[in-house]
């Protein structure tokens, strides 16, 4: 065996040979006797996943934890004839959240003796011809039907102009109407290369350096204690690569109508990294939004941070690129022609989810809260593969400042890296830049590959949006490179392990929840950093309420005997919160890997409420 253990010392990976087992949840109970003697936890769940990199059959096994240990079990066998290779994780769920990028980097190096990886370098890539978009949109409609996907915007360039833009599906289930090639979608986290852009565009005239401290532009910046914030320079803002985990929980369950843009510089002060600068990949929504408003602040220092934000990317991003429909504002956004967003329900039915939920964004939105169009992404992603040169020759942004945002900071995969508001993914032998965007019912990203100057944007309406988007990657490649054909696969895999999974947590639950049940957590609860919390019962339904998200909730046992409040509704499910008491009070407690914030109650309302 060889038994990997980080700095924390609370997690411990296991890599495990079996010489025979009948199947991946044997070998895996194999090698649990092996890695850790005694080890009893039950199975939750194994799944198949495609076999791929040498491999004969790949089964992931995971085991049922109590959300109060905070921990986590899993096993991941690969048989290669009839030998298999077990890697079992065991330890803390923060761990596992701070260093999973390195886990991940680890993991995908394991392969079979003597097996080559498929690699696309060198290879001449062929153009997107009317045969190959074909093909494309074929599986594209294919995998929304299969994935439950209402609508997706969707736009092609290549050989320096766009080829194919398109609308495919509807943006409105109710009325049918279809998505078209100017449709907006919130783009959510895609605004981040949108923002180290601008930052790229005040590089070049000398208004901003890459390489020196925040607190040079903006004094009154702070990150955690004052030695941190000395340390922390313009570029670290958007590496993801200075130990800030994320910090979500605050603004997605506190968010008023009335929060300023200046709150992202609020919870910055009071956060400190967990691990050192360049160590680990923590992605950090609060610091890509600090990245932009620094951008706004110097070209715009006496407006409001967040006016100044919208006026900064309209005039240096949107209006340069033509992106004539893309917008910061949701109100402007909704009024016009937009896709409403989506998610399945306890039914696997396609349902609404409440626009309400994205208005959280607003505050911070230079992290993730602009609108774009498959048209408007297109021309985007054409500035990116022509390195800021705008039709006609003139020059937006330098290639030098532009490709910048391209300079590998730490590893997030093997052979991947994430950069400033960007990735680069050459584990297929060849380049790949992206970034992907994910907010209530909306998923997106666009891939560009500089060397063969093709590109293409995947906008969708729906919470499965991501497997269609890296899925479409692949099949790109596979079209463009002549790639083993694997991403009908593994649509059809992800398929099949989501109703799995869907149904083994449907059977979780208890729903609906009676009225005296209820009773046990009916009342009113307080975070000190999440704010209040309302569990309410009415017209036989159990909810709970925030102050900017809400949910139906039903409840589950857990294998030690306590119960979790557990949310259902649209674009919001799977939220555990962990009934206990504090100090003779009732809580819930609500962890996200590196944090646990627990809500007490604030007084007793539970009788007269559940009635």
């Amino acid at each position: 065996m060889v038994r990997f253990v980080p700095p924390e010392a609370n997690l411990v990976i296991t890599l495990v040979p079996v010489a025979e087992a009948k199947s991946g949840a044997d070998a895996a109970a194999a090698a649990w006797t092996m890695a850790k003697p005694g080890f009893a936890r039950p199975v939750h769940l194994s799944q198949t996943l495609p076999a791929r990199d040498g491999w004969d059959e790949v089964v992931v096994v995971s085991y049922d934890v109590p959300p109060a240990e905070n921990a986590v079990a899993q096993a991941v066998a690969s048989r290669k004839g009839t030998a298999w290779t077990v890697v079992t994780i065991d330890g803390a769920l923060a761990t596992l959240a701070k260093r999973g990028a390195q886990i991940n980097t680890a993991a995908e190096t394991l392969r079979p003796a003597n097996y080559t990886k498929e690699s696309f370098a060198g290879r001449q890539p062929h153009a997107l011809d009317t045969a190959r978009i074909a093909e494309l949109e074929t599986f594209i409609r294919t995998s929304m039907d299969e994935l439950k996907i209402p609508g997706a915007g969707i736009a092609l360039i290549d050989d320096g102009k766009i080829v194919y833009e398109r609308g495919i599906g509807v943006k409105d289930i109710e009325t049918g109407a279809p998505v078209d090639k100017d449709t907006l979608f919130m783009i959510a986290s895609n605004t981040k290369g949108m923002a180290t852009l601008l930052l790229s565009t005040l590089v070049d005239q000398g208004k901003l350096d890459w390489d020196k401290p925040v607190i040079d532009y903006m004094p009154s910046f702070r990150l955690g204690d004052a030695e941190t914030t000395r340390k922390v320079l313009v570029k670290h803002l958007v590496c993801a690569c200075t130990g800030l985990p994320r910090k979500d929980m605050l603004w997605l369950f506190n968010t008023r109508p009335e929060t300023g843009a200046d709150d992202t510089f609020r919870q910055l002060a009071e956060t400190q990294p967990t691990s050192g600068f360049g160590e680990v990949f923590q992605y950090n929504n609060l610091m890509a939004s600090a990245a932009g408003y620094l951008g706004a602040h110097i070209l715009y220092p006496d407006m409001e941070i967040g006016a100044a934000f919208d006026r900064a990317i309209q005039e240096r991003i949107f209006d340069p690129l033509g992106m004539r429909d893309s917008t910061m504002s949701n109100p402007k956004a909704i009024a016009g022609n937009w896709a409403k967003p989506y998610d399945t329900d306890l039914d696997d039915k396609i349902a609404l989810v409440d626009m309400k939920f994205n208005d959280t964004v607003v505050p911070y939105r230079p992290a993730g809260g602009a609108w774009s169009s498959a048209h408007d992404m297109a021309l985007y992603v054409l500035n990116e593969l022509k390195q800021g040169e705008l039709p006609g020759g003139k020059r937006m942004v330098s290639a030098r400042n532009l490709l910048a945002r391209r300079v590998h900071y730490v590893p997030t995969g093997e052979n991947q890296w994430y950069g400033m508001g960007l990735e680069d993914d050459a584990s297929s032998g060849v380049s790949v830049i992206s970034h992907g965007g994910s907010l209530f019912g909306y998923k997106s990203n666009w891939f560009a590959l500089p060397a063969s100057g093709i590109g293409v944007v995947v906008l969708t309406n729906s919470e499965n949006g991501y497997t269609l988007a890296n899925q479409v990657k692949r099949r790109l490649l596979e079209l463009v490179f002549d790639g083993k054909p694997e991403a009908k696969e593994n649509v059809a895999s992800a398929v099949k392990r989501n109703a799995e999974s869907f149904a083994k947590f449907r059977s979780e639950l208890t729903l609906p929840v009676g009225a005296d049940a209820s009773k046990a957590w009916v009342g009113e609860y307080s975070n000190p950093e999440l704010g209040p919390l309302s569990v309410q019962y009415r017209n036989g339904t159990l909810s709970v309420r925030a102050t900017s998200i809400w949910s139906d909730v039903a409840t589950k046992t857990n294998k030690d005997g306590t119960i979790s409040l557990v949310t259902i509704s649209p674009g919001i499910g799977g939220v555990d919160l962990l009934a206990a008491t504090r100090d003779g009070k009732r809580a819930l407690i609500l962890n996200d890997g590196q944090h646990e914030y627990v809500f007490i109650e604030a007084r007793d309302s539970g009788i007269a409420a559940a009635r």
